[in-house]
């Protein structure tokens, strides 16, 4: 076994040939959706028999929601050296209901908007000189300790409001209400967070803790004791945006917690109707990362009878020209009906006024 996220109970043997991903005691003959599934498809069922029954002209509640939920998920990488402008396009426009990241790509997006990072170069400076001038290399990106200082000076403020919040009207934040905070806070259109916050887009971060946001909230514990950031919320809220969708697609670029989490959560409706991941991971050193989407059919992360589709190549190449192919072309062709319908309305009334 490969011991990747394994959560099994105590006791539960592992199946022979089992790798120990995910794995939650089932058959390996034979996987049963989990039972919360069960659930929901019963009540998706009823719904439908009642309401066809008793309202055939009315759609039921639930088929009032959007038919597909789109998710990207994307690595800290994107957002620091990579396509922050594309991110930040789709959120902008409504292209994506949900955003999965990690914490350096909430705080490389707020930190850009302080301060500007600059072009360096992958080799021509080494460690230790770099660390000397107190400059930080991010790939060919350098980030002067400055930056960081500018950016606690930033969530200092917003954490001793966070804090009088939960001591004074019981509010208990998660990573997801945190970020849409910072997204308002921050009240820079150059921001992706800002956008999300802006269009009540959630934005999932588990390992919010894993980067400058965790050394501020450790420094900020010392002054004030006590403060909650409840993951657990986060991860209902995640896994209800997929059980409740009536289809789900998926764009992961990069690999490791992101996909894992963004697939995991598909697993809770067995899984998504459309997938895509974009990365250079392979499969033989058996990771996650480097799975092909046949692998995730496999835990019911993606549906059985899906199309996806893993692109080898570096995200943040081909990412900007797929959504030219795809999401920017989708917004021209609504651009292009609304001004058709616009003339023709025109039209009318001036044939309206002739007459």
């Amino acid at each position: 076994g490969r011991g990747r996220g394994d959560r099994r109970g105590g006791g539960r043997r592992q199946e022979a040939g089992g790798r120990g991903r995910g794995d939650r005691g089932r058959s390996t003959s034979f996987c049963r959706p989990p039972a919360a599934c069960h659930a929901y498809a019963g009540a998706a069922r009823r719904r439908r028999r009642s309401s066809s029954t008793t309202h055939p002209l009315v759609l039921p509640t639930s088929l009032t929601k959007p038919l597909h939920r789109r998710r990207l998920s994307f690595t800290s990488n994107m957002i620091s050296s990579g396509v922050r402008e594309t991110i930040k396009y789709l959120v902008k426009n409504k292209k994506v209901d949900v955003l999965v990241t990690t914490a350096g790509g909430i705080e490389e997006d707020i930190m850009k908007c302080i301060t500007p990072h600059y072009l360096g170069d992958f080799s021509k400076w080494k460690g230790p000189e770099l660390r000397k001038r107190g400059l930080n290399r991010i790939g060919n990106l350098l980030v002067p300790n400055q930056n960081y200082c500018n950016f606690e000076d930033f969530m200092s403020p917003i954490l001793n409001s966070m804090m009088d919040e939960q001591e004074q009207d019981g509010t208990i934040w998660t990573p997801s209400t945190m970020i849409a905070r910072l997204g308002k806070e921050i009240n820079n259109e150059d921001s992706v967070y800002y956008w999300a916050w802006k269009n009540n887009i959630p934005v999932y971060c588990p390992a919010i803790t894993d980067g400058s946001v965790g050394d501020m909230i450790y420094f900020f514990s010392y002054k004030r004791p006590g403060f909650i950031l409840d993951i657990a919320r986060d991860i209902r809220g995640i896994n209800d945006e997929a059980v409740r969708a009536h289809a789900t697609g998926m764009i992961i670029l990069g690999g490791g917690l992101v996909k894992h989490h963004t697939c995991n959560a598909n697993l809770m409706r067995n899984g998504a109707s459309f997938s895509v991941f974009i990365n250079t991971g392979q499969a033989f050193d058996g990771s996650d990362s480097g799975a092909a989407p046949d692998e995730a059919i496999s835990w019911g992360k993606i549906k059985i009878d899906a199309r996806p589709v893993k692109v080898s190549c570096d995200a943040t190449l081909v990412f900007p020209l797929i959504v030219s192919q795809t999401f920017a072309k989708e917004e021209e062709a609504e651009d292009e009906g609304g001004g058709s319908a616009a003339v023709e309305e025109d039209g009318a009334e001036k044939a309206a006024a002739s007459n």
